[in-house]
C-alpha cells in the first residue's frame, strides 16, 4: 500500500480515480442492482409513512411503524453477523433479496385491493425488520470480498453510499409523484419489482465458493462474546459504536416526523414530503461525492465529530423553520452531515477490523446505527405529540451536538489506538520510532 498523508487526502483526483472500486466485476454488478433495488426501497419507505399518516393522522402512530421496521434488526443482528460469518455471504443474500421481494408484492396487493390496515402495515413492517436483520449486515460484509485491492476498500464505501443516497434522492420524488397520481399501492409494487434487479445481478457474480474463515467449531454464544470483547474492548471501535447509537436514537428519528412537518407545520402534502425527503437525499449524495474523492482513510477519524455536529446544527435549524425553501436547505445538510459520520464510521471499521469478525463488528455498527433508531422514533412520536414536533426535532439537534464534543474530546485515545494500525498496513508513516513498539491489535485492553 502506498502511503498517503492527511494533507494529501481531498485534493486533485479525477472521475477515474474516484470511480477506481467499478474495475471490479461484480462490484459493478452489486452496485448496478442495489441502486435499482434501493431507489425501490425509498419509494416504499416514503409511501409507507404517507400512508400512515393519511390513514390515522396520528404521529404516536407514525413512531410505531417506525419502530415495528425497526426493532427486530435491533434485536436480531448482533445474533445475524455471526451467521454472516459462518455462511456463505453471496448466497445469504439472494435470499433475503428474495424475501424482500415476496414482502413487497404483498404490500402492493393488500393497498390495492383495499384491505390494507395499519395493524397490518405493523406486520409486514416486522417481517420486513427480521429480513434486515441479516441482509444489512450481509451487505456491509460483502462489499469487500468483491475489492481485491483493500486500498480500494475506502472508495467502495464511499460509492456505497453514493448509491444509498442516489436511490434517496430519487425514491421520495418518484414516490411523491406516483402518490399524488394514484395509490401507495403502486409505490410497493415497483418496489417489489425493482428487487429483481439486484438477485440478477447476484446471480450474475463470480464467486469463489466456501465460507468465510471462522471457527465453525465455536458455538453461537461463544462467537458473540468474542465480537463483543473485540469490539468493546477497543476504544475507537466504542468510540465510534457510541457516537452513532446516539445520533441515531436522537437524531436519525427526525424522518418519522416528516408527514408532519410537511402536512401541518409547511402545509403541504406529499409532493412536500418527497421534496423535503429529497433534499436530505441530495445533501448526502453530496457528502458521499466528497468522500469519494478521498486518497486515505486517514483524518478520517476527525471528521466523525465534524459531521455529527453538523448534522445536528443543521436539524436545529430546521426545527425553526416554517418555509419550505429554507427547510430543504437545512436537510441538505442534515442529510450530508449524518451521511458524512456514517460512511466514515464504517470506512475507519471496515479498514481496522479483522476479516473474521468483519460480520460480527458490521452487525454492531448497525446496531448502533439502525438498531436505536425503532427506540428513536418511539420516542420521537410520543415527545412530539407531548411537546410538539419542532420542540422534538431541536430536542435532537442539541443531543447530536454535545455527542458530537464529547467525541472530539476522545480523539487522543482513538488515535493512539489508530494510527499504530495505519502504519503497519501501509497508509501512514511511523510518527516517531517510540511508536514502532505500540501494540499493533485490536484486542481488549488489559
Amino acid at each position: 500500500m502506498a502511503n498517503t498523508s492527511p494533507s494529501e487526502s481531498g485534493s486533485g483526483v479525477s472521475l477515474a480515480f474516484m470511480l477506481r472500486a467499478f474495475r471490479y466485476r461484480n462490484y459493478r454488478l452489486f452496485f448496478g442492482g442495489q441502486i435499482v433495488s434501493l431507489t425501490g426501497t425509498w419509494i416504499t419507505t416514503t409511501a409507507t409513512s404517507w400512508l400512515v399518516y393519511r390513514l390515522t393522522g396520528s404521529a404516536v402512530l407514525l413512531g410505531v411503524v417506525g419502530f415495528a421496521s425497526q426493532f427486530p434488526a435491533s434485536l436480531l443482528t448482533p445474533f445475524a453477523g455471526i451467521f454472516v460469518d459462518r455462511w456463505n455471504r453471496h448466497r445469504l443474500l439472494i435470499g433475503t433479496q428474495t424475501a424482500s421481494l415476496i414482502v413487497a408484492f404483498v404490500l402492493a396487493t393488500l393497498t390495492l385491493t383495499g384491505l390494507i390496515t395499519v395493524p397490518v402495515i405493523i406486520v409486514i413492517s416486522v417481517v420486513q425488520g427480521l429480513v434486515n436483520a441479516f441482509d444489512l449486515p450481509c451487505r456491509q460484509a460483502f462489499v469487500v470480498s468483491m475489492i481485491e485491492d483493500k486500498d480500494d476498500l475506502p472508495n467502495a464505501i464511499a460509492l456505497n453510499s453514493s448509491m444509498f443516497n442516489s436511490a434517496r434522492l430519487l425514491g421520495p420524488s418518484i414516490a411523491g409523484a406516483i402518490i399524488a397520481v394514484s395509490s401507495e399501492g403502486w409505490c410497493y409494487l415497483i418496489d417489489g419489482v425493482s428487487y429483481m434487479a439486484v438477485i440478477v445481478a447476484l446471480l450474475r457474480m463470480r464467486v469463489a465458493a466456501g465460507r468465510p474463515d471462522v471457527r465453525q467449531h465455536a458455538g453461537v454464544i461463544e462467537q458473540f462474546k468474542e465480537g463483543w470483547r473485540y469490539a468493546f474492548g477497543s476504544p475507537p471501535i466504542r468510540a465510534i459504536i457510541a457516537l452513532l447509537a446516539i445520533v441515531s436514537l436522537v437524531g436519525v428519528p427526525y424522518s418519522v416526523l416528516m408527514p408532519i412537518v410537511a402536512g401541518e407545520v409547511l402545509g403541504g402534502g406529499a409532493h412536500t414530503l418527497g421534496f423535503l425527503m429529497t433534499a436530505s437525499g441530495g445533501g448526502a449524495l453530496i457528502g458521499a461525492i466528497w468522500l469519494a474523492g478521498r486518497k486515505s482513510v486517514v483524518g478520517l477519524s476527525r471528521v466523525i465529530p465534524a459531521a455529527a455536529g453538523l448534522f445536528g446544527s443543521g436539524l436545529i435549524a430546521f426545527s425553526f423553520s416554517r418555509s419550505l425553501w429554507l427547510s430543504l436547505a437545512c436537510l441538505v445538510v442534515t442529510g450530508l452531515g449524518l451521511m458524512v459520520q456514517a460512511a466514515c464510521s464504517n470506512t475507519v471499521l471496515q479498514t481496522i477490523v479483522d476479516d473474521g469478525k468483519r460480520g460480527r463488528l458490521m452487525s454492531f455498527f448497525l446496531m448502533a446505527y439502525l438498531g436505536t433508531a425503532p427506540l428513536g422514533s418511539l420516542l420521537a412520536g410520543f415527545l412530539s405529540a407531548r411537546i410538539g414536533v419542532q420542540q422534538t426535532l431541536l430536542a435532537g439537534g442539541l443531543c447530536c451536538i454535545l455527542g458530537a464534543l464529547w467525541f472530539a474530546n476522545y480523539l487522543p485515545a482513538i488515535h493512539g489506538s489508530i494510527h499504530p494500525i495505519y502504519a503497519r498496513m501501509g497508509l501512514m508513516p511511523q510518527v516517531s520510532a517510540g511508536e514502532a513498539g505500540v501494540e499493533l491489535s485490536l484486542s481488549p485492553e488489559e
